[in-house]
């Protein structure tokens, strides 16, 4: 494998204003999200939705519904019992 000498990256003056511009920006969306979140939690609270556990959420969004194990011996060896 061949070697180089590293590059030299130079940060002007506009780079830095560009990268302000879009921090600034994306601050703004995030802060317009969170109000429109807390508008939306604030009706479902109102309406008294039920609050799901993060991993009943995570089913939900990729569509697993995970299905009660039975218990017990008759559920290993189906009708019969010892």
């Amino acid at each position: 494998m061949l070697r180089r000498k590293p590059t030299r990256l130079e940060l002007k003056l506009d780079d830095i204003e560009e990268f302000e511009s879009v921090r600034k920006e994306l601050e703004s969306r995030r802060k317009q999200r969170d109000e429109a979140e807390a508008a939306a939690g604030g009706e479902e609270a109102a309406l008294g939705t039920e609050h799901k556990s993060r991993e009943q959420l995570i089913n939900d969004r990729i569509g697993y519904k995970p299905q009660p194990k039975a218990g017990g011996r008759t559920a290993h060896f189906g009708t019969f019992e010892f």
